[in-house]
């Protein structure tokens, strides 16, 4: 096995939450479950996506309000918020709030753009702007000022006997803006988190540049880089961080028929990693899948994950409880220390 460059100093897993709709409150449940047991073994950080109108998590901050409740260490993020169904006034206030509660475990990663089918909602989610609304950093970029306690009005102070107003977001969370992550898939996006003090989520899919070729783990190592690059002129809010997120399905204790299941997943999934999608040339990155030693190798042989020193591995979208168990038991206790991680305590 190739030696890495540098240990592996944080891992984390992301799930989507998946539900059974005749019965959501189980799948949430389940969720927290998954959580507890990643706390348990030692991970450092979970994740939740976050899904509007869909049989996953729509509320990853209701999700981590309840999850901080039930652990004590482990890390809770999201990846990603889309801004664009947000209100960031709001917003800030729910994060600072779970933040405080959770004694400062929150990591809100953000990404911005138009609602996915935002022409078959904007009726409801913007009736009277959906025309006007901007989806750009603006948006972001207005959460990150308000979390960070700048002014939202000039009006504060005592008004009759009882009431008293402040003139930023209540409550406070100190060092919650530090925790800001943003997730980009292209250099343009990675350039703007790293001038605007955010960290930097990177994950299984990229915009490669016209004149780049179409290799994923490439591409993704030149966006870190130039986040890097970015990050480094920009006003210091702590350590710029970078995390990658990538399709791991480790086998090393699981069953013949997950096995099976598991492959049949990643042979479905492959062909659209053979070739950019879109018009705008995406690429998938393909899953890892086989025993830990066999990942590591393909994880030290990625030129994006030569970038990194922590981790947050996607969790298959529609697999079930038991699946995750083995997976992220073989993650902890296998991959991890395969990748010179050590368990936290």
């Amino acid at each position: 096995m190739p030696q890495s460059s540098q240990p592996l100093r944080k891992l984390g897993f992301l799930t989507i939450g998946l539900f059974d709709p005749a019965d959501p409150a189980a799948g949430h449940e389940n969720t927290l479950q998954v959580i507890e047991l990643g706390e348990r073994l030692g991970f450092d950080s979970a994740w939740l996506r976050h899904r509007h109108l869909q049989f996953g998590i729509s509320s990853p901050i209701a999700v981590m309000a309840a999850a901080g409740q039930r652990t004590s260490r482990i890390e809770l993020g999201t990846a990603v918020t889309p801004m664009g169904w947000e209100n960031p006034l709001r917003l800030a206030e729910d994060l600072a709030t779970v933040d405080l509660l959770s004694g400062g475990r929150i990591n809100p990663g953000l990404s911005v753009g138009e609602p996915m089918h935002y022409e078959t909602v904007k009726h409801e989610l913007y009736p009277d702007s959906a025309g006007v609304e901007d989806f750009g950093y603006a948006r972001v970029d207005r959460l990150a000022r308000l979390i960070a306690g700048e002014p939202v009005r000039e009006f504060s102070g005592k008004q009759g006997v009882v009431e008293e107003f402040s003139n930023r977001v209540e409550p406070h969370s100190s060092g919650l803006r530090e925790r800001l992550w943003y997730g980009a898939a292209s250099r343009k996006s990675a350039v703007w988190a790293g001038a605007n003090g955010f960290n930097l989520l990177s994950s299984s899919v990229v915009f490669p540049e016209t004149d780049q070729e179409p290799l994923f783990g490439r591409i993704q190592q030149s966006q870190i880089r130039a986040y890097r690059e970015a990050a480094a002129t920009a006003p210091s809010r702590g350590p710029a961080r970078v995390s990658q997120g990538l399709v791991v399905i480790p086998t090393d204790s699981a069953t013949k028929k997950q096995r099976e299941k598991y492959q049949a997943y990643v042979d479905e999934r492959t062909p659209r990693t053979r070739a950019p999608q879109g018009p705008r040339g995406m690429l998938f990155a393909p899953d890892l899948i086989g025993t830990s030693d066999r990942i590591a190798d393909q994880l030290y042989a990625h030129a994006g994950f030569q970038e990194v020193d922590e981790v947050a591995f996607a969790l298959p979208f529609s697999f079930d409880h038991e699946d995750y168990i083995q997976i992220l038991t073989d993650i902890a206790t296998s991959l991890g220390p395969a990748l010179g991680w050590t368990p936290a305590h």
